[in-house]
């Protein structure tokens, strides 16, 4: 028996001339993505809530006007629907994005 959200063909997603790309899946948390940044500055904005989780490399945040917070492999962070963040990556990023 085939699970409807399994059937769905993986999206591709391509920012910041190519800098940035994704694939789109369902997981058993909902939509995600998983992607790579590579070095570079880079600024999103949000529709739905999402949680990224770092799998390889650093990736300083600036959620607000606290200034960037660095985050490693494996950890991970909350971004609010509406919202804007910078990232700076020094190096080449691996995350993994899901979202309402």
């Amino acid at each position: 028996m085939s699970n409807p959200n399994t059937d769905l063909p993986i999206s591709h997603n391509v920012y910041f001339e190519g800098k940035v790309q994704s694939l789109g899946l369902q997981t058993e948390k909902g939509k995600a993505t998983l992607g790579v940044m590579k070095k570079g500055n880079y600024t999103f904005s949000t529709s739905s809530p999402e949680e990224m989780v770092i799998v390889a490399g650093v990736m300083n945040v600036k959620l607000d006007d606290s200034g960037y917070k660095a985050y490693h492999a494996q950890d991970k962070f909350d971004v609010a629907a509406g919202a804007s963040f910078d990232i700076i990556c020094d190096t080449d990023v691996a995350y993994l994005c899901y979202y309402g």
